[in-house]
């Protein structure tokens, strides 16, 4: 079985190189053709003088015919030469990463190039890690990103590793994932394949170019002639570029089959499982400190724990907890630490936008500072831009001698301007009247009947027609307002800041590249675009209604910490957390919403007296 099983994977792999090999050659075709188009006319015209000087093409006509095509092959020339020199020297994307030099992770360095040697192929560049759950080759041997690398060569490709695999994974877990990953470089390193990469990502960049912001009109009006001309080649070669990928994976998976086999289908059930708690960090506990101008300093550390926590509530994922025992991958990194703070603010950058660098606005924040820095201001904050938008719609105190004395906002008001009064009244009892009581037959039994010749689809026409609550429909969209122009004021501070960034960097590059040869530090820069807006956003736009609840439970906090026993909290699954009795209370968004949607009081206010919160109280705001 094993000689047949050997057989077939050098087989596999032979297809798989084959095949990328032959697609290659498709791309490289393509681009030859778009060559001989260019000389074209140039060739023609080389044969009408070729004519003229034998006297077999003379005349007028032919010498008008000669004039029309060198000047046509003069115009195609110079327009292939411009194309060419884009594509050639437009920057490729690059995926932003937070570089390793081999200095801070000599151990990882080691365990790739040997399972390299192992695999049989040439080892990667460069490793540099990404704040997400994958791991793939990039290459990077253009000129403008070999200015960023800090160690490796200029022809292997660079080895991108998800940061949350080296927290959460073992070594040889992660040795059995990178190998598929690395035996790539093998079919990377044949001459047809690097050369068709290189000809797609110089047609990619190229696309780009007319985008660029330091165009003048005249520049970018020719940078959009060649985004078209690049465009167009681009179509003709993406089956092709797709099917030479394709091969090329398929071989560097019928190569890594010899190694760590059996490990690795153990630990792709690993990566399914850092995906899926590396999302719920990010969503609910990254990006409420995210819009507070926080953010978590260790969040790969963070992910650890959110597994762990998983593993806990969840009884089928009991056995994960037994590998905290073995050897982390993050132990192959000098500076665990220093690597995750940098991998944490790349993933604030890349998910919500923020700045490149720490400052005021935008600083780092420790787990267990969390409950306080995020948490309870975030609440804090909440209530109070609620409290704005209620006086700047007029909204009174609310009635009651203890409300109208209240020394600041309370909840009480909150709660009385969303609850919907009853449209009908308590019906009599015991009237003695004979004759209202037959009236009121017999408007049921008229109503009953109505009811019945009313078509089907009546009924719920009508409860759709009807607003739910029209004061929380109002307060929800001055909240929307309120949270859109906070935003754009944010954006423009980002911008500015990254203005201002961007130039320092300028200023200080010369004496950056004077001092290159001296650096020691192993926590090394951060590589990609820098700009206010993120590149993968995590949630789509809130509703209003989403927005209210959340400002609404934030103020049902904000009086249960200043008026009961309960203390903030952090939840590694669900994110910022009410602490009643040292226990979570999950129960508290059912009675908001039920306060938000229909107007009812009662089931919040049946919790606020079980868990002795005084919504009477003024509450303590940013």
């Amino acid at each position: 079985m094993n000689g047949v099983s050997g057989t077939g994977s050098v087989v596999g792999e032979e297809w798989g190189a084959r095949a990328a090999r032959s697609r290659a050659l498709a791309v490289l075709r393509v681009r030859g053709r778009a060559l001989g188009l260019a000389v074209l006319p140039a060739a023609v015209a080389v044969v009408l003088y070729a004519g003229g000087v034998t006297d077999h093409f003379t005349g007028a006509a032919w010498d008008t015919a000669r004039w029309v095509v060198t000047v046509l092959a003069v115009l195609v020339l110079l327009a292939a030469t411009a194309v060419a020199l884009v594509v050639a020297r437009a920057r490729p994307a690059a995926t932003p990463t937070v570089e390793l030099a081999e200095t801070s992770a000599p151990d990882l360095y080691r365990l790739v190039r040997d399972l390299a040697d192992r695999l049989g192929v040439p080892p990667p560049a460069a490793i540099a890690l990404t704040p997400d759950c994958d791991s793939w080759l990039e290459d990077r041997t253009h000129r403008a990103h070999r200015l960023h690398r800090t160690t490796g060569g200029d022809g292997a490709p660079v080895l991108v590793i998800g940061s949350p695999f080296l927290w959460w994974m073992r070594v040889g877990e992660l040795r059995a994932v990178l190998a598929p990953v690395v035996a790539g470089t093998g079919p990377a390193a044949h001459p047809d394949i690097a050369a068709a990469r290189r000809f797609i990502r110089g047609l990619d960049a190229a696309v780009a170019v007319p985008r660029d912001s330091r165009l003048d009109p005249l520049r970018r009006l020719g940078a959009h002639g060649v985004g078209q001309v690049a465009r167009v080649l681009l179509h003709a070669c993406r089956g092709h570029a797709a099917e030479m990928e394709r091969g090329v994976a398929a071989a560097g998976s019928e190569r890594a089959q010899a190694v760590d086999y059996g490990v690795r289908i153990v630990a792709q059930e690993q990566v399914g499982l850092a995906y899926a708690g590396w999302d719920r960090l990010l969503t609910r506990v990254a990006l409420p400190a995210w819009r507070m101008g926080r953010w978590p300093a260790k969040l790969d550390a963070g992910v650890v724990s959110a597994l762990t926590e998983l593993s806990r509530r969840d009884r089928l994922a009991e056995s994960f907890s037994s590998r905290l025992g073995e050897r982390p991958a993050c132990d192959l990194l000098e500076e665990p630490g220093a690597v995750d703070e940098a991998a944490s603010l790349l993933a604030a950058r890349l998910f919500h936008g923020g700045p490149a660098e720490p400052g005021p606005d935008w600083a780092p924040v420790e787990w267990s500072q969390y409950p306080e820095e995020v948490v309870d201001r975030k609440w804090r904050t909440d209530a109070a831009r609620l409290h704005q938008v209620l006086d700047g719609l007029g909204v009174a105190a609310a009635s009651g001698d203890r409300a109208a004395d209240a020394a600041g906002p309370t909840l009480t008001q909150v709660m009385a301007h969303l609850t919907t009064p009853s449209p009908t009244g308590p019906d009599p009892v015991g009237s003695d009247d004979g004759h209202d009581t037959e009236h009121d037959d017999t408007q049921h039994d008229a109503a009953h009947d109505d009811t019945h010749d009313a078509e089907p689809g009546d009924a719920h026409d009508d409860e759709d027609d009807q607003p739910g609550n029209p004061a929380a429909d109002a307060l929800a969209g001055a909240l929307s307002a309120l949270l859109a122009r906070e935003e754009a004021a944010r954006e423009a501070r980002v911008v500015a800041a990254a203005e201002t960034a961007r130039s320092a960097e300028k200023s200080r590059k010369p004496a950056r590249t004077a001092e290159k040869g001296r650096t020691t530090t192993p926590h090394v820069a951060v590589s990609g675009p820098d700009g206010p807006l993120p590149l993968f956003p995590l949630q789509p736009p809130r509703t209003g209604r989403d927005l209210l609840a959340d400002h609404v439970t934030a103020m049902v906090c904000c009086a249960a910490v200043d008026t009961a026993e309960a203390a903030p909290g952090l939840d590694w699954l669900d994110g910022p957390a009410l602490l009643v009795g040292g226990e979570r209370a999950a129960d508290l968004g059912p009675r908001v919403l039920a306060l938000v949607e229909d107007g009812d009081p009662e089931p919040l206010r049946a919790w606020l007296t079980l868990t002795g919160v005084r919504p009477e109280k003024p509450v303590r705001l940013v």
